[in-house]
C-alpha cells in the first residue's frame, strides 16, 4: 500500500512539507518499503488517508533517504510516526517515556485516526503536548537505546 501514499526523497522535501503544510496536521512515516510492519502501517495510513484529509497530511519517508532527520528525531526503530502542525513539533504523552514520535505500527485504524483528532484539536487550541487517546494495551511496548552516553 506504500505506493498510494505520497513520499518525500530528500531532506529538501522533509524541510517544504514541515513549511508548507499549514492548518492540518502532518504526519510522517519514517520506515522502509519493504519492511512487513511499516507496510502494514501503510495500510492504515492509506485507508484512513481520505477520511482524514480535512485534518492532516501524510507523507512517507525512507529512513535510508534521509538521514539527517532519521538521527535527529533518534529513529532507531521502525516505523516511527512524527506529527507536525503549522511547522511545530507535535508531541504525544502515550504513557512512555518517549513523547517525540510513536514507534510501531497501529493496531487498528481508528487508533490512527483518534490519535488524529486528538492532536488536531490540541494543536488548534495552541497546545504543543497531548495526551493519547489510544488504550495502552495497543501501544507497542519497546525500550530507549542511548547510544554513546
Amino acid at each position: 500500500m506504500s505506493f498510494v501514499l505520497p513520499k518525500l526523497t530528500c531532506k529538501r522535501e522533509v524541510d517544504q512539507a514541515i513549511k508548507i503544510v499549514a492548518e492540518k496536521v502532518l504526519v510522517l512515516r519514517f520506515g522502509r518499503d519493504n519492511d512487513a510492519v511499516c507496510l502494514q502501517l501503510d495500510d492504515i495510513l492509506a485507508k484512513t488517508a481520505h477520511d482524514l484529509s480535512k485534518m492532516a497530511v501524510i507523507y512517507l519517508v525512507d529512513v535510508n533517504k534521509v538521514p539527517v532527520y532519521t538521527q535527529y528525531f533518534d529513529i532507531s526503530y521502525i516505523p516511527s510516526t512524527v506529527f507536525f502542525f503549522n511547522g511545530q513539533h507535535m508531541k504525544v504523552d502515550y504513557g512512555s517515556p518517549d513523547h517525540t514520535k510513536f514507534v510501531g505500527s497501529f493496531k487498528t485504524k481508528q487508533d490512527f485516526i483518534d490519535l488524529i483528532e486528538v492532536i488536531y484539536r490540541g494543536a488548534m487550541r495552541g497546545k504543543l503536548i497531548v495526551r493519547s487517546p489510544i488504550d495502552p494495551n495497543n501501544i507497542p511496548k519497546y525500550d530507549l537505546l542511548y547510544q554513546g552516553i
